[in-house]
């Protein structure tokens, strides 16, 4: 018979010793592990309406400060936003026509260039130090071509077009919430925290404040450093007379914008294209340049462009760029690194900034002594009269 007389252990006992507090903390974090997950997940899932939502965002940030100027000078919200908007699809238009008509204008000229340069490097992988022979390079070709007449192709090709539509519904949808966040956006983060009173109305004031901040500092920031490195590519192409130069310093331009490996890996693209149509000699000029425009960004322009923007260490970079590129690819690794510094920027004004200045002011020695000065009680009269008076 179990001895009845035995004393049980409570409860909260059980739940409060150094045991069940561990229990407790860990089940918290698998709880609040499994609840982002699910968050993550469902945004995954809804990435035709998501991406297009922070894509807009992200541009209606950077274009703020056009949309301020213009209303100051007296134009009413509805044509600050037009004007914007228009300017906008004007110069994005422009570059398009000029890369269109720079590859139309040299297609005959790529043509027999990518030949002659194909031949030259079959004839490089056969005769160089690369054990490789004729038979290994004619099976990867009838490989490649029996890839393409296979039925295979051709449903990864009518995947291509849904993919491609999908791509045109989320433009078009990015294009009508950008004319909303530039029209209205103050307004609409206003409806939202509306609810909110007092200090939590405040904080979500700070949160949008900050998010406007960071996300157009770093998209301008960006866009100013990928112009200094496509420009400098680019001109360096241009001069090595090297094929589709305006197009690969649009390249080198859109890779800036996947921090630590667009821009290099853009000019590596230029670099082989030189090697194909140019040459040994062009192409290493081309890596050097791509080179030497990459260090000079990294440790003059990138630090001084982009101090207040992105506050975030280079792992911190990478681990977020890793995270958004399994994903949402290509566009999950350019919209990555912005969240998370958003996200570092929004976690340091959680709470209101005066309040660490106040504590540390009430903490300080001199800040105690002077409290203690200032309360100290007057004198009594008695001890006033008992003083001895001035010699004359």
């Amino acid at each position: 018979m179990p001895d009845l007389d035995t004393p049980k252990t409570p409860l909260n006992t059980l739940l409060t010793d150094r045991i069940g507090w561990l229990g407790l903390r860990s089940g918290q974090i698998l709880l609040a592990i499994i609840l982002a997950a699910a968050v993550v997940w469902g945004l995954v899932q809804l990435k035709l309406v998501v991406i297009p939502v922070l894509i807009a965002l992200i541009i209606a940030s950077a274009a703020s400060p056009v949309l301020r100027l213009l209303k100051k000078r007296g134009l009413s919200s509805i044509i600050a936003t037009w004007i914007t908007l228009l300017a906008g699809i004007a110069i994005f238009g422009t570059v398009i026509t000029l890369i269109v008509f720079a590859v139309e204008n040299q297609f005959d000229e790529l043509v027999v260039a990518a030949s002659d340069g194909i031949d030259t490097l079959q004839g490089f992988l056969v005769n160089g130090p690369l054990p490789i022979d004729q038979e290994q390079i004619d099976s990867a070709i009838d490989g490649v071509v029996g890839f393409l007449t296979s039925s295979q192709f051709g449903s990864g090709a009518i995947a291509g077009v849904s993919v491609a539509g999908q791509l045109a519904t989320g433009a078009a949808l990015a294009l009508v919430i950008l004319f909303f966040f530039l029209k209205d956006g103050a307004k609409i983060w206003e409806f939202f925290i509306s609810p909110l009173k007092g200090e939590r109305h405040a904080r979500g004031e700070r949160i949008g404040n900050t998010t406007v901040r960071v996300l157009g500092g770093y998209v301008r920031g960006t866009a100013t450093v990928a112009f200094v490195d496509a420009a400098a590519i680019g001109i360096g192409l241009l001069i090595l007379q090297v094929p589709l130069a305006l197009p690969l310093a649009v390249l080198v331009f859109l890779g800036a914008f996947i921090p630590l490996v667009g821009a290099t890996a853009t000019g590596i693209l230029a670099a082989l294209i030189a090697l194909v149509f140019n040459g040994w000699v062009v192409a290493l000029i081309v890596l050097a340049i791509v080179v030497a425009v990459n260090q000079l960004e990294g440790n003059f322009l990138q630090p001084v462009v982009m101090a207040n923007s992105l506050k975030l260490h280079p792992l911190v970079i990478l681990v977020a760029l890793t995270a958004g590129t399994i994903l949402g690819g290509i566009t999950g690794a350019v919209l990555s690194v912005p969240i998370a510094a958003v996200a570092w920027a929004i976690a340091k004004v959680w709470n209101s900034p005066e309040e660490p200045a106040k504590r540390a002011a009430v903490a300080t020695p001199a800040a105690v002594g002077a409290s203690v000065v200032q309360k100290a009680p007057p004198k009594p009269p008695l001890a006033r009269a008992q003083r001895k008076p001035r010699k004359r």
